[in-house]
């Protein structure tokens, strides 16, 4: 009997993709991710595959295979095969509850912060796996360095994985993260540091505010605009306008 290759799932996943790529998807996900020259995704190639498909050919394939091939899913050139390597990934750090396991998982994740390079790859798995991880385990280290890295996409995915942090009504990583970051040059941790702050305000309307009080004044527009985003419109006003 024939034997499958020992590629055969990456295969099928490159396969399965191809087939659901939409061409007006294809057309417009370079423009909407950034992908021109100096741009922040330069260079991303896109089939046009929308994320609910990507989610259930992940489902699909999270138990048939290693990570040893998800390594070659998630080194590709297409946007769409590494964010449906890391579905694949959360389905696999969900659904396995052995520790040595999950550690795996995440030293996998660690190994391959290259290829999680667009905001959308790492807001969608860096909480799930890295920040739920850290928080089960004590290793606000891990994120720490992360956030204290030199490349921007390191730094996102630090204060994005604190999400799980929140959740849980732990906000002190978030606001370290965010006030260490709080200068940064880009427009996306301007936007990831307010989302956080905004999230922890849901959480604790009260944190947000003392954080806000102390902060506003030096915070990018765009990262104060995103923490303010549910405050009472009065109350937004005043910080927009300074009189807080």
């Amino acid at each position: 009997m024939h034997s499958p290759s020992k590629n055969s799932a990456v295969k099928e996943i490159r396969e399965a993709l191809t087939i659901l790529s939409v061409p007006e998807k294809a057309q417009f996900f370079p423009k909407f991710f950034k992908t021109g020259k100096g741009e922040y995704g330069e260079g991303d190639l896109f089939l046009g595959v929308k994320v609910p498909d990507q989610r259930l050919v992940a489902k699909e394939y999270y138990e048939k295979i290693s990570l040893e091939d998800l390594s070659l899913l998630l080194s590709s050139g297409y946007h769409e095969h590494r964010l449906t390597a890391l579905f694949i990934l959360i389905f696999k750090f969900e659904k396995i509850k052995d520790k040595a396991v999950r550690e795996t998982i995440v030293d996998f994740y660690l190994n391959h912060l290259q290829y999680i390079n667009n905001w959308d790859l790492v807001d969608s798995s860096c909480y799930k796996i890295l920040g739920r991880y850290c928080f089960e385990n004590q290793r606000d280290d891990l994120l720490r360095t992360l956030s204290g890295s030199e490349k921007m996409w390191h730094k996102r995915i630090a204060v994005v994985g604190t999400m799980h942090y929140v959740k849980k009504g732990s906000f002190e990583l978030t606001k370290e993260f965010v006030t260490r970051n709080l200068k940064h040059s880009h427009d996306l941790m301007h936007k990831a540091n307010g989302w956080l702050l905004r999230e922890m305000g849901q959480k604790n309307k009260k944190e947000l505010i003392d954080y806000l009080n102390r902060y506003y004044r030096e915070m990018p527009r765009t990262c104060l605009r995103y923490a303010i985003e549910k405050l009472d419109e009065d109350v937004r006003q005043d910080y927009l306008k300074g009189r807080a």
